[in-house]
């Protein structure tokens, strides 16, 4: 953890000069959420610019400096590296934001990114968001990206305990841990709801349910993106606890942070598996469903074909007869057999045989 040390003891920049009056500061855009200075864990001061939080921390050098910005333009930025002398890799990340989390330190400065998360229940979906925090010695400054976390509940609750909020900056960064962590809990309680959801819909046949497997499973990705992270950076503070001499309060503290995030991240690589174990059974039933219908489609087809043969075969036999009799009924005084007194039984003996030979053909064949 960064040391307490007065301001004076490790500044390493002169102080700024003040800017003319007729120069807007970047701190009087909107994106300056919240600024206080507290001293021994109680505001004394909050300022409504940039500008007036770094005057007001140079008139209290054992105080703490804890800024809130979201979406910060350059130039907010920019100032604050200067005044606070943050390195410009860790604020150039802060600028560009889509960053993985991750602890990093520079010289005495802490860079720390972290992804909350919250469910959205109308839309049914995790919506992500991104917050970067630079925790120093007298300061913590947070950039969010996105809705979420709340930090005013965190501040509140800090500065209804005083003598946690005295223990500085650090104390600060493990109540916003605790909270981005404790965010987690809604979104693991509305994606076990959506699982159980699609289960129903699997095994309901519903058409719609591989989309809905597939938007959820890449929240999940998501998710594991922002969890899986923490543990290890969660132990990598807690390694540093004798070097830094971190209050045992704190110590306890991270610890309990540190148990929920194992604890969420098993709950989100458990979901991962199952929603990939769901579409596999998906796959499956679906392939079944099809295999199904085409059996259906082939055997109305059999069934089909059948019948065109018993209509093609009594088609045939009928036929017969007609065309024998077609022959004997012209009218016509030199046809062959005319005056054949055994003409006509000829003729009806002839359309039966042939009748009876297709009949028999047709049966061996198993048209009819």
């Amino acid at each position: 953890m960064p040391d307490r040390r007065p301001r004076a003891a490790w500044r390493r920049r002169p102080e700024p000069q003040p800017e003319p009056a007729s120069t807007p500061h970047p701190a009087d855009r909107p994106s300056v959420v919240q600024a206080s200075v507290y001293r021994d864990g109680r505001r004394v001061s909050s300022p409504a610019t940039l500008a007036d939080t770094f005057r007001r921390l140079r008139e209290h050098p054992d105080g703490m400096a804890w800024i809130g910005l979201q979406r910060p333009t350059e130039e907010e930025l920019h100032s604050l590296a200067a005044e606070f002398d943050l390195h410009e890799l860790a604020v150039e990340d802060a600028l560009e934001a889509h960053q993985r989390p991750k602890l990093e330190r520079y010289g005495e400065t802490l860079f720390v990114v972290l992804r909350a998360a919250r469910y959205l229940d109308a839309q049914e979906e995790v919506e992500f968001g991104e917050l970067h925090i630079f925790v120093g010695p007298d300061f913590l400054i947070t950039v969010r990206h996105g809705a979420a976390p709340d930090l005013s509940t965190v501040r509140h609750r800090m500065e209804g305990n005083p003598d946690l909020l005295s223990l500085g900056p650090e104390a600060v960064l493990y109540a916003i841990l605790d909270a981005v962590v404790d965010g987690y809990a809604p979104v693991v309680a509305g994606v076990q709801n959506d699982i159980d959801e699609i289960e129903t819909e699997v095994f309901g046949g519903d058409p719609a349910v591989s989309r809905r497997i597939y938007e959820l499973s890449r929240e999940m990705v998501e998710f594991q993106r922002a969890t899986r992270p923490l543990v290890g950076m969660l132990h990598g503070l807690m390694a540093g606890f004798a070097k830094y001499g971190t209050d045992e309060e704190l110590q306890r503290y991270l610890r309990d942070v540190a148990d929920h995030v194992t604890h969420t991240s098993e709950r989100v690589d458990g979901f991962r598996q199952a929603l990939t174990d769901i579409l596999t059974v998906n796959a499956t039933l679906v392939t079944q469903q099809q295999n199904a219908e085409m059996r259906t489609l082939a055997e109305a087809g059999f069934e089909q074909n059948e019948e065109i043969k018993k209509i093609s075969s009594w088609a045939a036999i009928l036929f017969a007869p007609t065309l024998v009799g077609t022959i004997y009924g012209m009218n016509f005084d030199n046809m062959p057999e005319l005056h054949w007194a055994g003409g006509y039984p000829f003729a009806v003996l002839l359309m039966a045989v042939v009748c009876t030979g297709l009949y028999v053909v047709f049966k061996k064949k198993d048209w009819l």
